[in-house]
C-alpha cells in the first residue's frame, strides 16, 4: 500500500479541503501516515494569504529536497498563485493542484503513477468544485459543509480571488443532503463555509439568500449547533440577525471582519463600506434577543496607515467589544492593487501597532469573559487534557470552557451544563455537576 502525508496550513476552508484531498487518497487505496519520512506521496495544502504561511511551505519543501524516491505536492492557494514557478523554486516538486481542481486529483495521480514528472490542475472553472463523495472526516461529531467557492470582492490586499476564483454558490438541495447526511452520520455541529459565506446565492430553482439556507439548515433534525464563516460587511443583512433570533440551534456567534476602524484606510482597502456602515450591523446584532458573541480579523500597518488612523481602531475595539480578534501585520501579496500603494509602514512600526492592538483586545476579552463567572453554559465536549484533570469544551458562542466533572467516562462529542467559576482572556474554567 502507498503512504502519503499531507500537512495543512490556513483557515477552515483549507482544513476542509485537506479532508476531501485524504478521501480521494484512501479511495485510490493509499494510507496515511504521521511523518513525510514514511510517506511515499507528501502533500502540503498551502495558503497564501499572508507571507509567512507562504514561506513556511518553501521552507519545508527546502527540509525535504534531498529526500529520494517521493513524490511531492504543493496544493491550495500557493500553488494557484505561483503554478509552474513552483517547479522551479523546488524542481523535486512533481504536483501543482490548485483547489478547484481537487476533484480531479485522481485523474492527476494517474498521470504521477504513469512516470509523469510534472503535473499541474490550475483551473478555475471546474462544474465539480463541491463533489463532496470521497470527503475523509476527521471530528465525528462536527462537519464543514463549503456553500460557495471564490471571491468578488477585490480588497486591496487579498489574493484569494487570484487563487479561489469567482464566486461560485453551491445549489440548496445539495446543502441540504450533505447537511442532512451528517445528521444520519451522528454529527450534531456544522460549519458553512464559504470566502463570503452569506454572498451565497442560490443557483437553483429555489432561489435562496444567506439568511433562507441558514434557517433551513438549522431546522435540519439532529443538528444541535450551526455556524458560519466568514461573512463580508457588504453582504451582512438584518434578516440574517432575525434568522438567528428565531432559530436556536443557530450558534450565538458571528465572525464579522473589519480589517480597519478607519473609513480612510477601509477605502483603500477597497472593503465597500464604511465605519458607520460597519457599525450599524454591529448594532443588529447588539439589539439581538440573544447574546452574540462577535469575532472580527484586522490588519495593522496597511499602506498609509496614519497614526490616527491606528486609533480609530483602537476605537473601534473599545466601542464594539469584541470577544476574540484575530490581528495581523500587513504582508504584501502578489497580484494584488495594494503593491501599487505608497507610503508602506516600516516593519518595526507595525510591529508596535499589533502589541498595542493585541493588548488592549486581551484586556476587553479578559473583562467579558470575567461577567459569564456564575453563569451556566452549555459545552459542546471536545476532549481531555489528562494533565490537568479538565475536560475540555466549547459553548455556543465558541469560547473554550475547561472544566472538571464527577465521573471519569470521556463524553467527547456530548453536550453538559457547567458552571463558570473563573476566567481568563482566552478560556472559561467551570465545573460540571453531573457524572460525564
Amino acid at each position: 500500500m502507498k503512504r502519503f502525508y499531507i500537512e495543512t496550513f490556513g483557515c477552515q476552508m483549507n482544513v476542509h479541503d485537506s479532508e476531501k484531498v485524504i478521501g480521494t487518497l484512501e479511495e485510490r487505496g493509499y494510507g496515511q501516515v504521521q511523518t513525510p519520512e514514511e510517506a511515499d506521496l507528501v502533500l502540503y495544502n498551502t495558503c497564501s494569504i499572508r507571507d509567512k504561511a507562504e514561506q513556511k511551505v518553501f521552507q519545508r519543501l527546502s527540509e525535504n529536497k534531498k529526500s529520494k524516491g517521493k513524490v511531492f505536492g504543493v496544493l491550495g492557494c500557493v500553488a494557484q498563485q505561483e503554478g509552474e514557478r513552483i517547479f522551479d523554486k523546488a524542481p523535486h516538486v512533481n504536483l501543482v493542484v490548485g483547489s478547484a481542481s481537487y476533484p480531479k486529483l485522481g485523474e492527476l495521480l494517474v498521470q504521477i503513477e504513469s512516470g509523469g514528472r510534472r503535473v499541474t490542475g490550475l483551473s478555475l472553472d471546474s462544474d465539480d468544485t463541491f463533489e463532496t463523495a470521497a470527503t475523509r472526516r476527521d471530528n465525528p461529531h462536527k462537519g464543514y459543509i463549503t456553500i460557495i467557492e471564490g471571491c468578488d470582492k477585490s480588497c486591496a490586499y487579498c489574493v484569494v480571488p487570484f487563487t479561489r476564483g469567482h464566486e461560485r454558490s453551491r445549489a440548496s438541495a445539495s446543502i441540504l443532503d450533505e447537511a442532512n447526511a451528517l445528521a444520519r452520520a451522528g454529527y450534531t455541529e456544522i460549519q458553512l463555509l464559504g470566502q463570503n459565506v452569506n454572498s451565497y446565492r442560490d443557483p437553483s430553482p429555489a432561489g435562496w439568500d444567506f439568511a433562507g439556507l441558514l434557517e433551513a439548515v438549522g431546522r435540519v433534525e439532529g443538528i444541535r449547533r450551526v455556524r458560519f464563516t466568514t461573512s463580508h460587511p457588504r453582504d451582512f443583512g438584518r434578516e440574517i440577525i432575525e434568522v438567528m433570533d428565531r432559530t436556536e440551534t443557530l450558534c450565538n456567534q458571528i465572525h464579522l471582519p473589519v480589517q480597519s476602524g478607519s473609513t480612510k484606510v477601509l477605502a483603500a482597502m477597497q472593503r465597500q463600506y464604511t465605519r458607520d456602515d460597519y457599525m450599524r450591523r454591529i448594532e443588529w446584532m447588539k439589539a439581538s434577543k440573544r447574546d452574540i458573541a462577535i469575532s472580527t480579523d484586522i490588519i495593522v500597518g496597511f499602506p498609509g496607515e496614519t497614526e490616527e488612523d491606528f486609533e480609530q481602531t483602537l476605537s473601534l475595539l473599545d466601542e464594539v467589544e469584541y470577544d476574540s480578534i484575530f490581528s495581523f501585520k500587513y504582508s504584501a501579496r502578489p497580484n494584488t492593487p495594494a503593491l501599487a500603494l505608497e507610503d508602506h509602514i516600516p516593519d518595526e512600526e507595525k510591529g508596535r501597532r499589533l502589541m498595542v492592538l493585541q493588548e488592549r483586545q486581551r484586556a476587553i476579552q479578559l473583562r467579558r469573559n470575567t461577567a459569564l463567572v456564575g453563569t451556566w453554559q452549555e459545552a459542546l465536549v471536545e476532549g481531555r487534557n489528562s494533565a490537568r484533570g479538565q475536560w475540555i469544551g466549547r459553548t455556543s458562542q465558541n469560547r473554550v470552557l475547561n472544566f472538571v466533572a464527577a465521573g471519569s467516562e470521556q463524553p467527547i462529542g456530548g453536550y453538559v451544563p457547567v458552571l463558570v467559576t473563573r476566567a481568563g482572556p482566552n478560556s472559561l474554567a467551570g465545573e460540571c455537576a453531573i457524572a460525564v
